[in-house]
This record gives structure tokens, sequence and C-alpha cells, in this order.
């Protein structure tokens, strides 16, 4: 009989499904929207139908340990999503309960950055490291921080927001409503908001002034600065100079063996990961330049967030 991990990843718009083995592999997936049921209730039976069907699908004999959850505001202790803007669900979600109930097996909740820590740590580049950090770029900045081998949450099971740290006091607005956040700068979202200040700033021709803002994609920065592109350019060397300071400073408080980098904005390689690290170590203080590794995780794929969400449960059975 296989043993699987059932992996759930819940995004603003879709959720993504899987059924994982120990070795990390994905037997079977699929995805369906979240904002389309308004009740966590109806949207529960949809998904648990659909690992149902998943299962079936395989045609042998399976047997699920645990599922594993990474979601907005997802609260590891409690088991709930609590208040997450980008989700239709209003207050606190007991979510973990709902599907244990329908399943009867172990369900571990938490948000997706911390999701994505626990799948570096159990598939990935950061198996045997006890100190590390995931930061993941997407629409925000999310970060799980593992320390001695262990994910912090701290006391109320939603510590490691490093998203939300200020790097431009009075600067620009987020959606939580503080302004001058990391993730207001570092992140899919942030690029585009830079590359509208640059191209204000500079006046060189650039394929990016024909791209209206709602259609402007990271990855469309990406390939700009492949082709030399200025504003493209600055936009990363000044992405990478607010991310890189901000982590030399958590190399003051955490001395991280490595630090990952996930997501779609980690796609564009060299042109984030360059600055970067040259501003990390021109910030960091003598003591940590040189010691710590900045790399690209190893599942940024089709399949990073249900791998990460199952990894919950094989860390949680090992523990």
């Amino acid at each position: 009989m296989t043993e699987i991990a059932v992996g759930i990843d819940i995004g603003g718009t879709n959720t993504k499904i899987g059924l994982v083995n120990r070795a990390g592999e994905a037997l079977a997936s699929t995805s369906l929207p979240t904002n389309d049921k308004v009740k966590p209730e109806s949207f529960v039976e949809t998904v648990s139908d659909e690992i149902r069907k998943l299962v079936e699908s395989l045609e042998g004999k399976l047997k699920i340990l645990g599922i594993g959850i990474g979601a907005p505001n997802g609260n590891y202790y409690h088991g709930t999503i609590e208040n997450a803007v980008n989700l239709k669900w209003k207050g606190i979600v007991p979510l973990a309960g709902m599907f244990k109930a329908r399943f009867n097996v172990p369900v571990v909740l938490t948000n997706d950055a911390n999701a994505a820590a626990i799948g570096e740590m159990v598939y990935g580049g950061a198996k045997g490291m006890k100190n590390f950090i995931v930061i993941t770029l997407g629409t925000g900045l999310g970060s799980g921080i593992v320390v001695n081998g262990e994910l912090v949450y701290g006391h109320d099971g939603f510590a490691g927001e490093m998203g939300h740290l200020t790097v431009r006091p009075y600067g620009r607005l987020a959606p939580t409503g503080r302004k001058g956040s990391l993730e207001t700068y570092v992140s899919a979202t942030g690029i585009k908001r830079t590359v509208f200040k640059m191209l204000a700033k500079y006046i060189e021709d650039s394929p990016l002034r024909d791209v209206s803002y709602n259609q402007l994609t990271a990855k469309m920065v990406t390939e700009a600065a492949q082709q030399g592109d200025k504003i493209a350019l600055e936009s990363f060397e000044y992405t990478g100079e607010l991310l890189g300071r901000i982590l030399s400073d958590a190399a003051a408080y955490l001395s991280p063996e490595a630090i990952f980098l996930f997501g779609g904005l980690a796609e564009a390689g060299e042109y984030l990961f360059e600055p970067t690290q040259r501003h990390m170590e021109a910030n960091m203080l003598q003591i940590f330049r040189g010691k710590i590794k900045l790399l690209p995780s190893a599942f940024n794929g089709a399949n990073a967030a249900v791998l990460g969400a199952s990894a919950l449960v094989w860390k949680e059975l090992q523990d």
C-alpha cells in the first residue's frame, strides 16, 4: 500500500491539490477556483470531492496519512485561517477541523511561506540545514524562518512576516493599510510599481513604455532586462538593494546558513540575485559577511506549492 500526503495550496485565485509520496513525487494533481465558493463549508466539500477523485484516478491501494494546507493567514496552532484579506471568507475559519471531520486523518495548516520552508527542508535544497529562511516572491512577499530545525511560529502562530517590515517610512501603500512595507517594493506587484517609477525618472526608450500597468508582468520585466533594457535593469537594481538591506538585518538576528528565494519574481535569476547579494554583503555586519548563501529554491515549478503543503504532513509525522 502506497502511503501519501495530500497537499492543498489555497491562493486568492486558485487552489491546487496534489497527492504526494514520501519521495516528494506528485502522483496526481488538480486545481480549482478558490473564491467561487462564498462559504468555506462549500469549498471544503468541493476540495474533498476532488481529493477522492484523485485517489480513484490512480487505481491503486493508497493510504492517506495526513493533509497539509498552505493558506493566507494560516494559523498553525489553531488550524484556522484568520481574517485573510484576499479570500472571501471573513473572520476565523476552522479549516483544518473541517477537513479532519471528512477524512479522519491529521491535518496541518499554516501560511504558504511556512509551507514552502518546510518543503525546502523535507524535499529541497535545505535538507540537512537547521537554520535558514525562505522568501516567497509572488503577488506579495512571504517568509518562512527555520531556527534549530524548527519553523518559527511565535506565540500566536503568525511570526515571520518579513513582507510587512518597513523599508521606506511613509512609502508605498499596502493592502494592509501600512505604508512602506517590503512587499510593496519586493514582489511581482512591487517591481511593476518600480518600473513605472523608473519610466518617470529616465527618458531612454524602452519596450516597457508601451505596456499598461495592468498588462505588465514580472516576466516581461525580466525579458526586457535580458535585452539590456535600462528601465528593467534599474528596476531590478532598486529591488535588489531593498531586499539586500533587509536580509543583512535578518543576518544580525538569525544568522542563517542560507536564504532561499522562491516564486515568480525569483525566476529572474541573476537580475535579482546579483544586486540582492551585493547589497546584502555591503550592508552586513562584518562577522556575517561571506557566510550566508543566497540560493534559488529547488521548487520553482508547477507543483511547488503542493509539495510544500504536503511536506507539512511528513514533518509532523517525523516529529
